[in-house]
Parts: structure tokens; C-alpha cells; sequence
């Protein structure tokens, strides 16, 4: 019989800000404190609320004006690469107890670890366990977390979503037996890892509006509904989960692309928003470059101001799989000028390289000029070289200085965000 296992889900509570707060010696319970980039405007989103702010009926990721005027707080300005180094020092504390092939790190306030080998090792039982890693990140970084035990990840998950918001010691704790007594009934469904609006809705055309009622349900049901998914729903809804650390960490995906998309500050015209899907396009160039890969297809679209129209694009394959801009370049245009509206202000943009592969199973047609492609290859790899060296604004090209290019701004970001 396989061994029963136990996962740890911990969680940095309202991260960005609490961390916000450790710099300036403050608690994150007693201060109210958003991190928010205030150039951008009362609209300016929230990245994150501090938990006394929360206390005060605050919701996080609101916009700065829905903050009612009578609640006095700091603006911290995002410092993502400052997140990150907190993130670091985070896991370091994770691996001072525990093998990193036992950590998957779920986001950059959040991890999975399997304690299921520790617990004899330290003579703990798993709230003891989790107190102590706690306790030791509150210690060492001043950031408050709270955790989700369980005996797979997706109970682990719940525990720490749902079941620690109403514990004292802020932990969870649940098992398929008591994941059916507490939780089998709760509501809103969405509540529940990988429950989102569009799913809960389609559920509740057939008046499921629990996990109870995804688990008395009809499999054929579930199935027409979802297709393969269902499966997913059922096991979650009777707190099943199979997947494992070591699958995740093994996992390779079949299908390879990158992509990448930004909010433009404002709403832009057809032209400006044109330099901006070329600087995108180089981007995107440069990484195959720098990870020696070569596309087959590539893709664009565009998201307009207010959704007046649906957004629209395309993807298109190529002659032959490359990475060199010029050539991508053409492809790209010609994109933007057979499914781009003129008329309409643009918001979104969105680039994508898909069918990847190893840059040594390049080839070519008996028209194309290789030599020039591979100077340009090499300049690139001068490029980069440089920029690694001297920094992503070290070099530029021409159309990163028109109106509107938002590259020398973006290369100061991290996740889109103040990277100082």
C-alpha cells in the first residue's frame, strides 16, 4: 500500500505589502500600507493591501479611488527585484529544513513542500512542523504567513485558501474525510482552486453549487460539459488529488512556445501601436535567440480600448522556422495590416512564437540568402552580450525612440511592474 502523504501549502500573507512594511520597520497589522504605482493615476491598481487595511473592509487589487477617502495610508511604489531577493531568502529557509526536490515553488509568495519523510525526522507532528517554519520566516524576514496541510496538494491547497482563514494559529488542516464533513457544503464554489466564474456558472445551469453537488453529479453530465476536465472536477470534489512534487518537477510539456503581452499606459493609435508590436516582435527574436531555439509560427493580437470590438489578430507559419528579426519582421506586419481595425483605439498587444525547436534543424529554400542571415544572427548575439554586460538600455534601436515605443521604459520592469 503506497504511503500516505502530507503537504505543506505556505503562503506569505498580503506579500508585496508586508514586505513594504519590513522595510520600514512596520507591522503589516497595525499600518495601512498599498503598493501601488501612483503615476499611473488614481486608477492605478493595487498590487497588494496591507492585512490592517484588509480589516477595514479594503478589498486587494482594488483601484486607488475605490479606497475611501477617511482611511489614511502609504503608497509604496512596486519593487519587484526587492520581492524577489525576500522570495530567495524565503526559500532558503525552506531548504535549511527540508530538500529542494521535496519544494515546488507555486508562485513568488507561495510554495508546496512534502513533509511527509521530515516529520519522524524531527519528531513533529505536521501543525507543529508548519509553526516552526512559520515562526522561523517571521523570525529571519519580519513577513507573516499562514499555511495549508494536507494529504495531497490540492487539500493542502484548500486547507490553506479556505480552512486557515477561520484558525486562530492561521493553519489548516484537512484529510478526504474532513474535507467532506467542513467543505463539501461551502459556498461560493469558486472559493476552490481552479473554480473559476465561467466554470461555476456553467455548473450552475444544472444546479451544482457545491463540491457535493459535483460529486453526487451525473459523470456523463460533467463530461459533455468539461471534456477531459471533468475528471479534474470529480477528484477535487471528493478531495482526491494523484499528482505529486516529483511529477510536477519531471513534467515536460508537449507543445512549445513563448509569448508575451503588455497593457499599454494609454490608448494608442494604429501607427504608435504598430512600433510597439515591433519592438515586441525583436523582443521575442532575441530570446530564441539567447535560448538557441528557432519558430515556425508566429502570432499577434490586439485588444482594443474599452472592448468596443473584439479583440483580433492572427497567427501565421512561416516559409521556413528562424529566429532572425527581418524575417519575422515581415510576417508580423503584414499580420498587423491584414487584422488590425485603423479606426478603433488599441489597449492590448500580444506576440507569440509557437511550433520551437532546436536552432541546428534550421533550414532553408534556394532563395534564401544564409550568409546575411547569419550576420545578423551574430550581430544579435553581439547585441545581447552587450546589454548583459551594460544593461537591457545599453543599446537601442531607432523605432525604441519614436512616440509611443514603450521598450527603454518596459526593460526597467519586472512582471510589468517597478523592478528597482
Amino acid at each position: 500500500m503506497e504511503k500516505q502523504r502530507t503537504y505543506l501549502c505556505i503562503d506569505m500573507k498580503s506579500f508585496y505589502a508586508s514586505v513594504e512594511c519590513a522595510e520600514r520597520g512596520l507591522s503589516p497589522f497595525e499600518t495601512n500600507l498599498v503598493v501601488a504605482d501612483e503615476s499611473r493615476g488614481k486608477g492605478a491598481i493595487t498590487l497588494a493591501i496591507s492585512p490592517k487595511m484588509k480589516a477595514l473592509g479594503v478589498k486587494n487589487r482594488c483601484r486607488l479611488f475605490e479606497i475611501p477617502q477617511n482611511i489614511k495610508y502609504i503608497v509604496a511604489l512596486p519593487r519587484m527585484s526587492l520581492y524577489i531577493k525576500y522570495c530567495a531568502d524565503i526559500f532558503e529557509i525552506y531548504l535549511d529544513y527540508f530538500s529542494e526536490e521535496d519544494i515546488h515553488q507555486y508562485s513568488i509568495d507561495e510554495a508546496f513542500i512534502d513533509v511527509t519523510d521530515y516529520l519522524s525526522v524531527y519528531n513533529l507532528t505536521p501543525k507543529q512542523l508548519a509553526k516552526k517554519i512559520i515562526d522561523e520566516i517571521a523570525i529571519r524576514t519580519h513577513i507573516p504567513a499562514t499555511c495549508g496541510i494536507g494529504t495531497n496538494l490540492f487539500l493542502a491547497k484548500i486547507a490553506l485558501d479556505i480552512t486557515a482563514k477561520h484558525c486562530t494559529d492561521h493553519i489548516g488542516e484537512l484529510t478526504e474525510e474532513s474535507f467532506k464533513e467542513t467543505l463539501w457544503e461551502h459556498t461560493p464554489i469558486t472559493d476552490f482552486w481552479n473554480i473559476a466564474k465561467g466554470t461555476a456558472n456553467r455548473l450552475a445551469r444544472y444546479g451544482i453549487y457545491t463540491m457535493k453537488g459535483i460529486a453526487h453529479a451525473p459523470e456523463d453530465l460533467l463530461y459533455r460539459n468539461f471534456g477531459k476536465n471533468a475528471k479534474i472536477l470529480i477528484d477535487h470534489a471528493n478531495g482526491r488529488e494523484s499528482c505529486t512534487i516529483a511529477e510536477i518537477k519531471s513534467y515536460k510539456s508537449k507543445s512549445k512556445s513563448i509569448s508575451n503581452s503588455q497593457i499599454l499606459f494609454s490608448d494608442y493609435d494604429y501607427d504608435k501601436a504598430h512600433v510597439v508590436i515591433q519592438e515586441m516582435a525583436l523582443t521575442g527574436c532575441q530570446r530564441l535567440i539567447r535560448e538557441h531555439l528557432i519558430a515556425s509560427h508566429v502570432g499577434i493580437f490586439v485588444g482594443y480600448s474599452k472592448d468596443v470590438i473584439p479583440q483580433s489578430g492572427g497567427t501565421m507559419k512561416m516559409a521556413n522556422s528562424t529566429n532572425v528579426y527581418s524575417v519575422v519582421k515581415e510576417y508580423v506586419d503584414r499580420l498587423y495590416y491584414e487584422t488590425i481595425s485603423k479606426d478603433v483605439p488599441i489597449r492590448r498587444l500580444g506576440i507569440c512564437f509557437s511550433g520551437l525547436a532546436d536552432e541546428s534543424a534550421e533550414g532553408y529554400d534556394l532563395f534564401t540568402d544564409v550568409e546575411a542571415l547569419e550576420r545578423e544572427r551574430k550581430l544579435e548575439n553581439a547585441v545581447l552580450e552587450i546589454k548583459d554586460r551594460f544593461g537591457k538600455n545599453a543599446m537601442l534601436r531607432a523605432f525604441d525612440l519614436q512616440e509611443g515605443a514603450t521598450q527603454i521604459t518596459r526593460n526597467k520592469l519586472i512582471g510589468g511592474h517597478n523592478g528597482e
